[in-house]
């Protein structure tokens, strides 16, 4: 099962979510997302949030709309989308797909990315991915990894997300690297490229963000 969540960002960051639509796909959405899906003609299976952002005459065509909906008060612990990021987990999928979870507030962004982060470590059997019209993003927990040479996001970098990574190395790649050790906060590993079709990137310790772009 492969589970796309869509979020309130801004419409102008998403990708062209037709070409999401897998038949083994269920779409959810969270909070203005779910309005979003409506208008592009894609059925949420079922909706999270407490829909402050949305107008009276769009909540209710959400509850004529919608079958299942999960409606919180706006004073409360957890983000509409850790909401749906948990439900999503719980349904044992494959893959994960977040939309919308990108832009305009940048405490909501990072507060998806920590989610992303989180997730991707208590989860590790569930690929979980956060995806705009620009950038795809996803975690990496020491090991080595294939990764695929893309024409769309041919730019590739590597963020530290603990104090240590060990042992990078990159093959394939533009500007390789063998058994380096990076820091939380270096630039290193800024804005690659693949030469080869495929290539790998391997590390020994610590945890790592992986950011495909395009300019």
């Amino acid at each position: 099962m492969i589970i796309h969540l869509l979020g309130g960002g801004p419409d102008y960051l998403l990708p062209d979510l037709s070409l999401y639509q897998e038949p083994d796909v269920v779409w959810v959405g969270v909070d203005r997302g779910v309005y979003t899906l409506i208008e592009k003609g894609i059925q949420p299976a079922i909706a999270f949030g407490d829909f402050d952002s949305v107008s009276e005459a769009e909540f209710s065509m959400i509850e004529e709309r919608v079958h299942e909906l999960k409606k919180y008060k706006p004073e409360k612990d957890e983000t509409d989308m850790e909401h749906a990021l948990n439900w999503a987990i719980t349904q044992e999928p494959l893959l994960v797909r977040l939309f919308g979870s990108t832009g305009g507030r940048l405490d909501h962004m990072f507060g998806n990315v920590q989610l992303l982060l989180q997730a991707s470590l208590d989860n590790p059997l569930v690929q979980i991915e956060m995806i705009d019209v620009q950038n795809t993003i996803y975690i990496r927990t020491a090991g080595e990894y294939q990764i695929q040479k893309l024409a769309e996001k041919k730019y590739i970098s590597f963020i530290p997300l603990s104090n240590d990574v060990k042992g990078i190395t990159l093959k394939g790649f533009k500007y390789p690297l063998t058994n380096r050790h990076i820091s939380l906060g270096s630039t290193l590993c800024i804005s690659n490229e693949l030469i080869d079709d495929y290539g790998t990137f391997s590390f020994s310790e610590g945890i790592l963000m992986i950011v495909r772009s395009t300019d």
